[in-house]
């Protein structure tokens, strides 16, 4: 509910995708669930339709967009993962057990499927969807 108690619109994919992009490289904070989760979304659509027209023309310009978008995306990509496990009370940090083989994913994937803190914690207010 919002300061009018009128319900708060769910977070839809597009302002999602604005959240992410307006906080670039802003690794404090929190970001929800959904936020996370739609971001990943657009990445995951944006590189399998750049493979898909690069595997159908086979014309390399798409494999260099591609590569383009993953270096543009790097950056947001990381300070979502860290905002969001800073949603769940965890320190940014723990992004890197990704690099423990196979088990590290999954727990990373585990963890940002939990829900949200319901309360304020050390890294700020719970984020709005």
């Amino acid at each position: 509910m919002d300061f009018n108690n009128r319900p708060v619109p769910p977070l839809t994919f597009q302002n999602a995708v604005a959240r992410v992009f307006s906080k670039y490289a802003q690794f404090s904070g929190r970001a929800s669930r959904a936020e996370f989760w739609w971001f990943m979304l657009f990445c995951f659509i944006v590189n399998t339709a750049l493979g898909l027209l690069y595997l159908i023309t086979d014309w390399g310009i798409f494999s260099y967009i591609d590569w383009v978008f993953g270096l543009v995306i790097f950056i947001p990509v990381l300070a979502v993962c860290w905002r969001r496990l800073h949603d769940i009370g965890k320190g940014g940090g723990w992004w890197f057990i990704n690099f423990v083989l196979i088990i590290g994913s999954v727990i990373f994937i585990i963890w940002c499927a939990q829900p949200s803190e319901p309360v304020t914690n050390r890294f700020g207010e719970v984020p709005a969807n």
